[in-house]
């Protein structure tokens, strides 16, 4: 089949509502091309059907945008003028978010348990309820099915061939509809539980997924390695849907309510799975929908390098304006990170991201992995250590460390693989709940300990006890509850367990918060036997809520010990992300320096923005190698770096005074 893949996409929302005159009126072909040619753009997603329900090309169905022009087959238009400029077009549709559908068949919305309306964030259920403006939430075991199939044949028949479909807004979505209950009660699902109907409208999403995918088939491009995308599923299981799947997109705007955690944990959990994976974030200054604002042009390219960085292909969301021209001022700005962007590739072409880490997560946590998750991504990421996100079914073997957060239940499947794991010669890290299996017993029994149950403390506190660790300065809280545990023969005890003399209550408290440490206790904090370590403290929970400077270097000391020479090593500010790819004949070290800033006024309004790179300067940076390097040079200005080697370690010192750049190490 085909190899081309984007590299450097837009994804042009055009949600235009019926009321809107003149669609399209200003839309220009050649104009239209030139624009994204001149911005280092291969790809643009464009619209045959948006969320509004409508239809932008030449059909006779009474979808079609009632603005729109009659003899403006916009849809063709666009797809023609980009190839002629050597860019592909994939196809948009929304898929479960149809207003034309809801308005014409209400009783196709879904409805939840209550018979009540399902509309997208809720407005149903805000001040003015029926009255505020939102979108209905189609029901796909309803007809609404077969409607859609009927729209996508015809776009597909319109075209002839697409270099892709991009279907939206593909939840699973819960319905107590009449086709949903009889669709459950089919498929020998409990249409009265929560957990039936949830499974039902996987087991449904699974089943049209399919359907798409067939339809869609005779019809794609045979030089395209891209294929039908249903946007909107959790990317955290895909490691189930990728049978299924061509491609992988991920959806990622860090103002848009996503964050800039979000797409450093997903880009390493999609990464294994070994399909092409484009993301995009967007232009706007926060979200979609807010075309009339652009973001800094530090931030986006931040978050441009930094998907080039975690080895996924470039997207930034945009919206056309009803009248069809594209904004000049956005594509200059999007034009000068993809320049960026697109003089970088070359440089890391053929090569691998390197993970010597392995975050085993639980894939029904989704996308958003609650602060365990996100500790063990900030944590990793603040190391230099270079890592994975995998579930528990993943094959453990190309990871010198595996590291199971507390958020990971481990049944008796997950203990065999950790076991195997550990048998081998592996490391293993075990914090919090993960110590105790689904089973009550202590999860993995070559940690060499013994847990007995959760501590009465609300509040306990770490001390190091052992050579092995620095000392940590003072007893330090940890602020989440831990579980008590203990050491057997042979087991190490690198960090003991300092309790409160008693726990705060209204009627018994000392002070402004938990009540001062005691003495050190019997209970251990943090246990090591052989490669493997246990934290009885939730450390990475409590890392991902609050950030304790101590706790980062409790868990840092551990990976010390278990990874002596680990791929990267490297000084600079806190902030700074690293990661390592390798091919035949280099090694690639991107070098990530922007740091966000919280602004906004609360109430929901807060937002992470980037405003300008942090200068990194004489910066050192040790890279482990097996062969020792011929050169170094700072890409993409291609400056020629000192090199130094010794014992499978090469050495160098780097200033970035732009936010990105990749050392290159050629053998």
């Amino acid at each position: 089949m085909g190899s081309f893949f984007p590299r450097r996409t837009i994804h042009l929302d055009f949600h235009t509502g019926p009321d809107v005159p003149d669609v399209a009126v200003d839309f220009d072909p050649g104009r239209f091309a030139a624009t994204f040619a001149a911005a280092h753009v291969d790809s643009v997603t464009v619209f045959a059907k948006c969320h509004h329900g409508l239809l932008y090309y030449d059909t006779d169905r009474p979808e079609r945008h009632p603005g729109l022009a009659r003899d403006l087959d916009l849809l063709k238009q666009q797809v023609d003028a980009l190839h002629a400029v050597g860019i592909r077009a994939p196809v948009y549709l929304s898929v479960q978010v149809d207003e034309h559908a809801a308005t014409t068949h209400p009783e196709w919305v879904a409805m939840d348990a209550d018979l009540k309306l399902v509309r997208w964030g809720e407005p149903s259920r805000a001040p003015g309820g029926a009255f505020v403006a939102g979108w209905h939430i189609l029901d796909m075991s309803s007809p609404y099915q077969q409607l859609l199939v009927d729209q996508t044949t015809e776009v597909l028949e319109h075209l002839g061939v697409v270099d892709g479909l991009f279907l939206d807004m593909c939840w699973d979505q819960p319905s107590s509809t009449r086709w949903a209950i009889e669709g459950a009660l089919e498929a020998g699902f409990d249409p009265e539980t929560e957990a039936g109907r949830s499974a039902y409208a996987r087991a449904n999403a699974l089943q049209y997924m399919r359907r798409f995918q067939d339809l869609a088939a005779p019809y794609l491009s045979p030089d395209v390695a891209s294929g039908v995308w249903f946007n909107s599923r959790p990317k955290t299981n895909l490691h189930v849907e990728a049978a299924l799947l061509k491609h992988v997109e991920v959806e990622s705007l860090p103002t848009g309510g996503w964050g800039y955690a979000y797409l450093p944990y997903v880009a390493r959990f999609v990464r294994p799975l070994g399909l092409p994976t484009l993301s995009h974030t967007g232009r706007f200054h926060r979200s979609w929908g807010d075309n009339a604002s652009l973001k800094p042009q530090a931030a986006l390219d931040y978050e441009t390098s930094q998907i080039l960085s975690l080895g996924l292909t470039n997207g930034v969301g945009d919206l056309l304006h009803p009248r069809g021209v594209p904004n000049a001022a956005v594509y200059e700005r999007i034009g000068a990170a993809y320049a960026h962007v697109e003089a970088c590739e070359p440089h890391q072409e053929g090569t691998e991201p390197v993970a010597e880490v392995a975050v085993v997560v639980d894939p029904e946590l989704g996308d958003a992995p609650g602060a365990a998750g996100i500790g063990a991504v900030r944590v990793l990421q603040q190391l230099r250590h270079q890592f994975a996100i995998v579930p528990p079914t993943a094959d453990l073997a190309p990871y010198r460390l595996v590291l199971v957060p507390e958020t990971t239940v481990v049944d008796e499947a997950l203990r065999a693989t950790l076991s195997a794991h550990v048998e081998r010669g592996g490391a293993l890290v075990l914090v919090g709940d993960a110590l105790v299996g689904d089973d009550g017993e202590v999860s993995v029994p070559e940690a060499g300990v013994s847990v007995h149950g959760p501590s009465p403390f609300a509040n306990t506190f770490l001390r190091s006890v052992s050579p092995d660790l620095p000392d940590l300065g003072q007893d330090t809280v940890v602020y989440d509850r831990g579980l008590r545990m203990t050491p057997s023969e042979g087991t190490e005890v690198l960090v003991g367990t300092v309790e409160p003399y008693f726990d705060r209550t209204w009627a018994h408290f000392s002070g402004h918060s938990y009540t001062a440490p005691d003495q050190l206790s019997q209970w251990a904090a943090v246990t090591r036997r052989g490669q493997v370590v246990a934290v009885a403290a939730p450390l990475l929970l409590t890392y991902g809520r609050l950030g304790n400077e101590v706790h980062r270097q409790v868990l840092g000391h551990v990976l010390d010990l278990l990874l002596p020479r680990p791929a990267l090593r490297a000084g600079g500010p806190l902030h700074l992300e690293t990661t390592v790819r390798r091919g035949p004949d280099r090694t690639v070290v991107h070098l990530l320096s922007y740091l966000p800033t919280r602004v906004g006024s609360g109430l929901g309004a807060e937002i992470d923005l980037v405003d300008d790179p942090f200068p990194l300067v004489d910066v050192d940076v040790e890279v482990a190698c097996d062969t020792e390097p011929r050169t170094a040079t700072l890409e993409p200005a291609g400056t020629p770096l000192p090199l130094a080697w010794a014992d499978g370690v090469a050495r160098t010192t780097v200033t970035v005074l732009d936010g990105h750049a990749m050392i290159v190490l050629r053998s």
